[in-house]
């Protein structure tokens, strides 16, 4: 009876599956087929049946709400890898033939060009270093990143092969070659239409309605829940590209002298749909993204090519992620150094270090008077910011690839190291440290970092008048001097505490009167008794250093009037006004400002 049932069985699955072995071709008898040991092979898997009830008990288990009997997972499983399989096959045919027909020209295909690691490259030099290397012109079409790479599309068999040809022979500034992968491609967002016409047409009828013309400014705050859109069972959420593609053709048809642009509420977690901006509303100066989903300072670099006096960002959570203003202002104007206002705030001129006076000639290193007045008025010029409250004023002090480092030296003799917490966690020891991640993480490269890392560092009152100076290497290409000297803190936890204090700076000329820095050593430690018992007195104010070219006529008019109108003498107000590009407006503007906060010296004025 055993026999006859078991033959029985092995018939009924024979039969079972004879047809979709008919009716799929392209299943192998390996990949599909009954052995003798009871085992179901299908593409490199076995199913073991079992003799009694033809149920494998290792996918059935007592109280399971989800245990299934074998045979009804596996005609699941027979369902999925055909249709799988057929998919696979006739997605495999199609490129091959797209491919096929891209090599020969015979019909006009899309093309997605990837650069992989293209975010760390700036999308004017990326693009205009490509079109100088690819054998045909191209126009390359939505341009944007994806993580870390860079792409675009382009629509031609030829410039297609030409940019897979281009591929490893352009290199960055480390000498590291490019990579370029071309692949067939959908029609790009940027091309294909979203919306139908008639959707098109009440999208912008919608838009005109939030156009102020007087004001050249466009609000589009919660576009997606405007009643107009709604009615018409059009869903316009900007943070799909296609959406803000489809605006930004409208604005670049009909409001191309577009000023301001309010994107406010609208959950904008990337700006790549809106890097597009630059090219279809260049004259866009007012941006508004607050309230949004912004998480990072590097989606603003899509579109920082804009010129903008004016950018709103409170309430993304990138606003979050900086210790204090300053940092955050100094963050967001690297990306646009034209910004005036930041979240409807008024941005001070950034303070740069300008060396003029006096002047660093060819011949002067050979002369110590000169080169003295040099150090001297670098050293007030410098303290004179770090201990204004915002140090990022620095930046243009130091060179691009600088290094920066501190020490804490151990003394015996000082009982109480506890009150340099503050200082220990940037402590650097060569030999103290065995781990050379830490060494090296301690170890401030660029301008950025060190800046950075100077403004979490205690605030701090330097004593001027207790310097000493020493220069230890003076040529043409080098001036290397030390100083020392002790300040106190005037905030947090040890307000009040005196430390002392030896910076060694190694600098570079910068132009013929001005230099960079280019390694800067500082040791810290507490003063001693001696030290302390001296009077504080702080650091003196800085001169201003005026350029000593001759002015022409008009600038002298604008200096004239400007000294008249704001009561400081011709010097300070040519100064104002030349820190300002001699934007007459832009300069009243931050006077006022100035006076207002009481940070101009008495002594600026007649």
């Amino acid at each position: 009876k055993f026999v006859l049932q078991n033959t029985h069985s092995d018939m009924y699955h024979q039969q079972k599956y004879a047809l979709p072995l008919q009716k799929y071709g392209n299943y192998s008898n390996e990949e599909y087929s009954m052995d003798n040991r009871r085992v179901f092979q299908q593409r490199g898997r076995n199913y073991t049946w079992h003799k009694f009830d033809r149920k494998d008990y290792n996918f059935e288990h007592t109280g399971a709400p989800y245990a299934v009997g074998l045979n009804k997972k596996k005609r699941r499983w027979n369902d999925d890898d055909r249709t799988f399989l057929s998919a696979w096959d006739d997605r495999k045919h199609k490129e091959s033939k797209m491919s096929y027909n891209a090599q020969n020209g015979t019909r006009e295909s899309w093309f997605k060009v990837t650069i992989p690691s293209g975010r760390n490259y700036d999308k004017t030099w990326l693009m205009n270093s490509i079109m100088s290397i690819c054998s045909v012109p191209f126009t390359p079409v939505d341009f944007h990143y994806d993580k870390n790479q860079a792409r675009f599309f382009v629509q031609d068999a030829s410039t297609a092969s030409a940019l897979k040809d281009a591929s490893l022979k352009i290199c960055d500034e480390e000498n590291q070659k490019i990579i370029i992968f071309v692949r067939p491609s959908i029609v790009p967002y940027s091309v294909k239409s979203y919306f139908t016409p008639k959707q098109m047409e009440q999208i912008k009828l919608t838009m005109m309605k939030r156009y102020d013309v007087s004001q050249k400014s466009l609000d589009l705050r919660k576009f997606r829940f405007d009643r107009d859109l709604m009615s018409c069972d059009i869903d316009m959420m900007l943070n799909r590209r296609c959406c803000m593609n489809a605006t930004l053709q409208i604005i670049q048809s009909n409001i191309p002298e577009l000023l301001s642009l309010n994107l406010c509420n609208n959950k904008l977690y990337q700006l790549d749909g809106l890097s597009e901006v630059v090219e279809k509303a260049p004259q866009v100066k007012i941006l508004n993204l607050s309230k949004n989903k912004l998480r990072s300072v590097s989606e603003l670099e899509k579109v920082k090519e804009l010129k903008l006096e004016e950018l709103w960002l409170e309430g993304n959570p990138l606003c979050r992620t900086f210790q204090n203003e300053s940092a955050y202002a100094s963050a967001i104007r690297d990306q646009f150094p034209t910004l005036i206002r930041l979240d409807g705030k008024e941005l001070l001129s950034q303070t740069v270090m300008n060396n003029e006076n006096p002047q660093l000639r060819k011949e002067s290193y050979k002369e110590p008077e000169i080169i003295r007045d040099l150090v001297v008025q670098f050293l007030k010029e410098y303290y004179s910011i770090y201990d204004s409250g915002d140090r990022h004023g620095l930046l243009s002090a130091y060179h691009d690839e600088a290094c920066f480092s501190l020490t804490i030296p151990f003394n015996s003799c000082d009982s109480d190291l506890s009150n340099l917490e503050e200082y220990f966690k940037h402590n650097r020891d060569l030999i103290k440290l065995k781990d050379s991640y830490t060494r090296m993480k301690l170890l401030k490269h660029t301008n950025r970092a060190i800046v950075d890392s100077l403004s979490t560092l205690p605030k701090t009152q330097h004593d001027f008048y207790s310097f000493w100076v020493d220069m230890s290497l003076c040529t043409e290409v080098m001036l290397c001097f030390s100083v020392n000297g002790v300040f106190k803190e005037v905030e947090g936890k040890y307000q009040g505490c005196v430390r002392a204090f030896t910076r060694t700076f190694v600098t570079v000329p910068k132009s013929s009167s001005s230099m960079y820095i280019i390694n800067d050593k500082m040791i810290l430690r507490n003063s001693s008794p001696r030290e302390i018992q001296k009077p504080f007195i702080p650091l003196p104010t800085v001169s201003p250093s005026l350029p000593k070219s001759t002015l022409s006529e008009k600038h002298q008019e604008m200096v004239k009037s400007f000294s008249e109108q704001s009561g400081m003498k011709l010097e300070y107000s040519q100064k104002c006004l030349d820190d300002n590009e001699w934007d007459y407006t832009k300069a009243s503007k931050i006077f006022s400002i100035l006076q207002t906060d009481g940070k101009i010296p008495k002594e600026f004025f007649k």
